[in-house]
């Protein structure tokens, strides 16, 4: 017992010794850790499991941070290790000595609202015993997210004790700043949904929810001063649940930044209060998804003087002390058209070289200076949309570029903090490679070492047009997953297919937390199918397709509005198709077989002819289901399609096996039919379609 108290005393206090540079052992961790070093022993969690934290001398701020930590541990963290267990919180101790198999030690609180807090820890992991050390007790919270993956899934998957790897790890984040953006303006996220995906953001190391909490389609928080704001908007967060979720949040290291967008995207504000508007309109509560080019007066002082009124009230609501004041997407048309604001812009120097045309930019940057002064009276620093930035702004102000990379580099050579989300719109089903490839600092930017500092990070951005609570989680997750390891972990940190790897060990750990982003989809789909036979082949079709991408949904023929229900075959698609993912790493390992060592061709022969086979099969076993929905009868033809790509690759492979080339006829005939079925339709396209083509391509 001696011995054992003293190795676990030795795994405390000692440093991690020094790892060399070579390409990171990832196995089952995501993000990437800063340095690991694997054992070859194993840790045994056995079913008299101990825990226990060392604290600082007790104060009220340490015995915050101490319940936090408890609470991973108990409600994240053991139910893991101790599968199918009960009462994890009699498996705490209070000794004074390390004698628990978990021993957990931080030097302070960490202040949560420090964008730039100590987030580091060290995680050892003996055959003896387990030691999570850290300089501030989010660090901890960090390295509990690291424990929480290192179980052997297939023991976990048997409800048997875990088995942790030996391993010793030393983390810290590259970027202070690791968001995610949840849009509730558009469709409502009620308060259960927050929370499952505050958790998802707490495995991945994210550190920032980004709540956008006002749009043209609604205002989402109750305001006490101007109760019409929340009240026209029908659902919204009264202000004890807005508290709930910051609570929430901190106790997972995370931080909540509000967003109210202004001065434009607020149909919603001015359907409450008209004297807002630019013109005498009067409005109700926006009912499209098109962008409609309204905003706010700038030139009334009875403008600011609501704003004043309602960020006051605000800013005491949310802690944080950073502030979003959007100003995004104001083309400012609403302003020229109106004599009053034109006089204004006159008299004030606004006006473009030619004396007549509004100078768009010069008249939002004054309203941005009056709202500044309004954010930082409160004690804020605002955040702000690319569009935001110009002449006059604070250097403390924080750039939160949207339009491209463009936007973070003019931002800190200005000396304004930054942030990046182009690149990581989750919202518009662009692969987690897509996301994962982006990079907040990318080499040969130009920039000084200072200018590189004012990189913050970045946040990836859930916007809710086409994701409702229901589905909402199977558009964030994993894909965010990549955005996170992006955040936290080496820019070296570049490899895709291993990235997926570890993304597909990770996806069951984050359903276990509560989020819903399989089994929501599939919960649709037996809606859509209507009995377990049906099911089978429609979920073959569903695997397949893919939601258009970017923007394209808006213009495809289909009117949406708020009250459209997301209940069609694209809603439950995936937005990324692992099935065609894992094909085309088929069809690209039998290229490269019949290249470099054709004797292995027909290792991969059999499983793309089973694949194919299935997909060619498939469309008479789904197209009665299809035809007798009308939910689902318009996806008919993708069914044929894809019949008829399958069949065009299983002639291809017939020839591939005798080694025998296509035509340039025949070849042609087949890449223009390939080329017909891109069509989309009902909103989706077939995301086996680039895979099979490269397999016709082939000479």
């Amino acid at each position: 017992m001696r011995f054992f108290l003293l190795l676990l005393a030795c795994l405390l206090t000692r440093p991690v010794f020094a790892l060399p540079t070579v390409p990171p052992d990832t196995r089952m961790l995501l993000p990437v850790p800063t340095r690991a070093n694997w054992g070859q022993g194993r840790f045994l969690v056995k079913t008299d499991f101990t825990w226990q934290v060392f604290t600082p001398q007790q104060t009220p701020a340490t015995l915050a941070a101490d319940s936090a930590v408890a609470e991973a541990v108990e409600r994240l963290v053991l139910p893991v290790l101790l599968p199918g267990k009960v009462g994890s919180a009699s498996r705490r101790r209070t000794s004074p000595l390390p004698t628990a198999a978990l021993v957990l030690q931080y030097g302070r609180p960490g202040n949560l609202l420090t964008v730039g807090e100590d987030e580091s820890y060290t995680l050892r992991v003996t055959p003896m015993g387990v030691a999570l050390n850290a300089p501030t007790h989010l660090g901890l919270l960090r390295g509990l997210a690291t424990l929480r993956q290192l179980p052997d899934t297939e023991r976990l998957r048997q409800k048997r004790a875990a088995l942790l790897p030996e391993v010793d790890v030393a983390d810290a984040p590259r970027f202070p700043w690791r968001g995610l953006l949840i849009d509730a303006a558009r469709h409502f996220m009620p308060v259960g949904v927050v929370k499952r995906n505050l958790d998802g953001m707490w495995a991945t190391k994210l550190n920032v929810l980004h709540w956008h909490l006002s749009d043209d389609q609604g205002f989402r928080v109750e305001s006490r001063t101007l109760p019409r704001l929340s009240q026209v908007s029908g659902q919204f967060y009264s202000q004890r649940q807005v508290r709930d979720v910051i609570r929430y949040a901190a106790r997972r290291g995370i931080r909540v930044v509000p967003e109210f967008d202004v001065p434009g995207h607020t149909i919603a504000w001015q359907a409450a209060y008209p004297e807002l508007s630019s013109n005498d309109s009067t409005y109700t509560v926006y009912q499209s998804w098109r962008l409609a080019n309204v905003a706010f007066d700038p030139t009334k002082e009875t403008t600011y003087t609501l704003l004043d009124t309602l960020f006051g009230e605000m800013t005491r609501l949310f802690p944080d002390p950073y502030f979003h004041i959007g100003g995004d997407e104001n083309d400012g048309r609403q302003w020229r058209r109106s004599a009053r604001i034109m006089a204004f812009a006159r008299t004030n120097g606004m006006l473009k070289a030619d004396g007549k045309t509004l100078d768009k930019h010069a008249l939002q940057t004054y309203f941005n200076r009056r709202v500044l002064g309004i954010v930082t009276k409160y004690g804020k620093t605002i955040v702000g949309w690319d569009e935001i930035l110009g002449p006059g702004l604070p250097t403390n102000a924080v750039i939160q570029s949207w339009r491209g990379k463009k936007g973070v580099l003019d931002a800190v050579k200005a000396g304004n903090p930054a942030l990046l989300s182009s690149g990581y719109y989750i919202d518009l089903n662009q692969s987690a490679a897509f996301h994962y490839a982006t990079d907040p600092l990318p080499d040969a930017t130009g920039l000084t070492l200072a200018q590189q500092q004012l990189v913050l990070g970045g946040e990836a951005t859930m916007w809710a047009e086409f994701a409702d609570s229901v589905i909402v989680d199977s558009r964030i997750w994993p894909r965010t997953a990549a955005v996170a390891e992006r955040l936290w972990s080496a820019a070296t940190v570049r490899d895709a297919p291993d990235m997926y790897r570890r993304l597909a060990l990770l996806s069951p750990q984050l359903e276990t937390l509560g989020l819903q982003h399989r089994r929501a989809p599939e919960q649709l789909l037996r809606q859509l199918a209507g009995s377990a036979a049906a099911m089978l082949p429609l979920r073959t079709l569903a695997q397949v397709l893919e939601p258009v991408k970017e923007y394209k949904r808006h213009f495809q023929g289909f009117t949406y509005t708020t009250q459209t229900p997301l209940n069609r075959l694209v809603d439950a698609a995936p937005a990324e198709s692992d099935v065609a993912r894992t094909f085309g790493q088929l069809v690209d390992s039998l290229l490269a077989a019949r290249t470099a060592a054709p004797a292995t061709l027909r290792r991969y022969l059999p499983q793309l002819r089973t694949q194919l086979q299935l997909w060619q099969n498939n469309d008479a076993l789904v197209q009665p289901t299809l035809q007798q929905n009308p939910l689902l009868k318009e996806y008919a033809p993708l069914s044929t399609h894809l019949k008829t790509a399958a069949t065009l690759a299983l002639d291809r492979l017939a020839l591939l096996e005798k080694n025998q080339p296509l035509t340039p006829a025949a070849q042609a005939a087949a890449l223009k039919q390939l080329d017909a079925l891109k069509v989309p339709v009902g909103q989706t396209e077939l995301a086996v379609l680039p895979h099979l083509r490269r397999l016709v391509e082939a000479k």
